[in-house]
């Protein structure tokens, strides 16, 4: 019986995957509680005709609250890059969805702002890519209502690799997943990423200063230090830039979960099953993890946690990180 389901699963995602223009379809996951968003991609082409108006958009219910309903569709992964050319096109408008739906929170309004005074809004960052980083997706979550008001996506295309290494690359990484073809057409350079990302944090009125300044009234959050510890100061290095300074401080989430439940989690997906939140999307696409921790971090919320610093660079030697919880995840 497992094996049957296996391959039927395969066949649904090879008869639209290829040959003709590249779309994927992420098994539909019920969303727990306020998100609706699930991801995939879009071709500039129209959608292969064995994609059947019934896969591409699946109607699911809500656990917790069977006499409703959702419509779930997978996200157009051009469109979170701003690169999406079939907006007018009513079949691929019907079958990708275009926009970080949110459902109605339950319990609502239970939920108190106790996060923190100094903290307006949360920008959830997951990063990929071990060698250098692939994929660079933010999610800017409003902390007085937990929704989802704004989101930056980019592919990132490795510096210092022969074209051969990158397509081996990312075949391994992202071929697995259906979105290679996505990632070659949209994929920019890190040091381009980080000009577009200053823009669209100015936009939304993030920085108070000039581009690269210290974050106002919000704070990213991750799951793990090695995303803004490790790996944005290793890929600055490689390209000879200079670290920004709104990457001086960060809330670790790994961190919050253990000393608010009082137990260790060791990623995204312990939280999730130990919190009993249901996967969305394809776990390491980026866009879809942060998509996930979102939720962890909503429901945390909920649950009454209250959000600080975990982590604080020195200003004089960046390399240096002071951990502000004595209990945390090493």
């Amino acid at each position: 019986m497992a094996n049957s389901r296996v391959c039927l699963l395969r066949h649904s995602l090879n008869s639209f995957l290829r040959p003709s223009a590249t779309s994927t379809f992420s098994p539909p996951v019920i969303p727990a509680r306020r998100f609706l968003m699930s991801s995939s991609i879009s071709s500039k082409q129209p959608l292969v005709a064995s994609l059947s108006a019934k896969e591409a958009v699946v109607t699911s219910t809500d656990s917790e609250n069977p006499n409703s309903s959702t419509r779930w569709k997978p996200m157009c992964l051009y469109y979170t890059q701003d690169k999406c050319t079939m907006m007018q096109d009513s079949s691929h408008l019907q079958k990708f969805n275009h926009s970080f739906n949110l459902e109605k929170a339950l319990y609502g309004d239970e939920y108190e702002n106790k996060h923190s005074e100094h903290l307006d809004f949360f920008l959830v960052l997951d990063l990929e890519g071990k060698v250098e980083i692939l994929e660079f997706p933010v999610l800017m979550i409003d902390a007085r209502t937990m929704d989802v008001v704004a989101f930056f996506h980019r592919f990132v295309r490795p510096s210092e690799m022969s074209e051969e290494r990158v397509n081996q690359y990312i075949e391994g990484k992202y071929g697995k997943l259906g979105v290679d073809r996505v990632w070659h057409d949209t994929a920019i350079p890190f040091d381009e990423v980080i000009i577009q990302f200053e823009e669209w944090m100015a936009k939304h009125s993030l920085c108070i200063k000039e581009p690269g300044s210290p974050l106002h009234r919000a704070a990213f959050v991750t799951c793990g230090n090695w995303d803004i510890k490790t790996k944005i100061p290793q890929q600055c290095k490689v390209l000879k830039m200079k670290l920004p300074s709104y990457f001086m401080e960060w809330i670790n989430l790994k961190d919050i979960y253990l000393n608010f439940y009082k137990r260790r989690a060791a990623g995204m997906r312990t939280m999730m099953n130990e919190l009993k939140i249901p996967l969305l999307g394809s776990h390491h696409l980026g866009i879809d993890d942060t998509k996930n921790i979102a939720r962890v971090l909503q429901r945390m919320l909920m649950d009454g946690v209250v959000l600080k610093i975990t982590a604080r660079r020195n200003h004089l030697i960046t390399e240096k990180v002071e951990f502000l919880f004595e209990n945390r995840i090493k």
